[in-house]
């Protein structure tokens, strides 16, 4: 099993340095160096194990507060091809070296080994769901009968020339830049070929970095679909007393994501996720004015200075899928979650489980969590895996009635 991985787009020409010897599709060969093309290639290695390419200026964190550029290597066949808006850089890569670079990507290679066979296992199987499930991609819901409302969300869509992009809107790829600890490749190893499966079928395996205490049902943030295996569950060892998004919000309930063990987060976050610490409680505050130049700067919407922020939806967990903002001019209802976190934040607002508190005419939004919060919370995945418990354990208690199986 291949894995096609869109690494760049848009640029006017690629620069490569090569480590080991590559022939391009004509048959002409390229030793170590650096090489510069503007026009349509093919460089496959002489051996996949020891030959690698870099690329610089890789942008990683894509619209995320993290974004950055970084240099990094790769291995496998390297494809530059031609499209309208520029040349775009493929990597042509095993499924299971696609994985190993996957979980020490999206957490740290030196995390420990459950975790990442864990995540291995749920990597592997959100790569291969649309696959073996065939469908068009859902991007966002259909035409709503008040033109002050916008309901969005985004689907798995279709990428041209290759099967997943190397950032965020996928999962993350990073080659080995990252994967320098023996564990992500025994973690792989060890689960070569398994899948998280539900009644046989393979699973449409979510993950998010910090649910906040509780999970989120797939429905909050995709389409109105009941998955059985994403529905929402308390991140702990025991329920605690759901009293309501306002007060589970505003205070700090046990979770296993509920965390502040600095030498195990050193440990599980990548370098540029550890910048953020305050994912399971968080505070942001805007003036009536600055919320209402970014709803017109990310939706078009001239509202005026807003005077309200009204949740009139809510999922599981506390996340706000559907929202009315009331400006000084006009109103507008948006959803679902992820719209809400790109209307209401210059990137993205770490989580849509808000509430919001009035400030001498300016708001404070106090939110739990870091992402969309539905399937693995890999943070409170950590926790687990910290604390003894098997990768299936981990994906049994993210992912109901599911198992692990070829």
């Amino acid at each position: 099993m291949n894995v096609s991985v869109g690494l760049l787009e848009g640029r006017p020409a690629v620069e490569v340095e090569l480590a080991g010897n590559f022939m391009d599709n004509s048959g002409k060969p390229y030793r170590s160096g650096r090489y510069r093309f503007t026009s349509e290639v093919t460089l496959v290695p002489s051996d996949p194990a020891s030959c690698a390419f870099a690329l610089g200026n890789v942008t990683i964190g894509i619209g995320f507060h993290w974004e950055r550029k970084e240099r990094q290597v790769f291995r496998g066949t390297l494809r530059i091809v031609k499209r309208e808006g520029g040349l775009a850089a493929i990597n042509d890569v095993s499924l299971e070296d696609y994985v190993t670079s996957v979980i020490s990507s999206e957490m740290s290679a030196s995390c420990p080994l459950e975790l990442l066979k864990a995540h291995a296992v749920i990597s592997r199987s959100w790569l291969w769901f649309p696959k073996a499930n065939p469908r068009p991609a859902s991007r966002e819901s259909g035409p709503v009968s008040d033109s002050h409302e916008i309901l969005r969300w985004y689907g798995r869509e279709a990428h041209q020339d290759f099967d997943v992009c190397a950032d965020d809107h996928c999962q993350r790829y990073q080659g080995i830049t990252k994967a320098f600890s023996p564990a992500a490749a025994e973690a792989a190893r060890s689960t070569a070929g398994e899948f998280l499966r539900y009644d046989g079928a393979i699973c449409d395996a979510r993950f998010s970095k910090c649910c906040g205490g509780i999970t989120e049902c797939y429905a909050t943030a995709w389409e109105d679909a009941d998955i059985p295996y994403l529905r929402s569950v308390h991140d702990g060892p025991a329920q605690s007393r759901f009293v309501g998004p306002e007060e589970w919000i505003r205070s700090a309930p046990p979770a296993y994501c509920n965390t502040n063990d600095s030498e195990l987060l050193s440990r599980v976050l990548p370098g540029f996720d550890q910048e953020t610490r305050d994912f399971y409680r968080w505070r942001v505050a805007y003036t009536a004015a600055e919320l209402g130049d970014l709803i017109n700067s990310k939706l078009g919407a001239d509202l005026g200075p807003v005077r309200g922020l009204q949740p009139l939806a809510r999922g599981p967990s506390g996340r706000i899928y559907r929202l009315k903002i009331v400006g000084e001019r006009d109103y507008i209802v948006i959803g679902k979650e992820l719209e809400i976190r790109r209307a209401l934040s210059r990137t993205h607002l770490y989580s849509s489980a808000f509430v919001v508190e009035n400030d001498n005419g300016g708001f404070v939004l106090r939110g739990a969590g870091w992402g969309h919060g539905v399937g693995l919370c890999q943070i409170g995945a950590a926790v687990m895996a910290n604390h003894g418990s098997s990768y299936t354990e981990i994906l049994r208690h993210y992912y109901p009635g599911t198992v692990v199986g070829a």
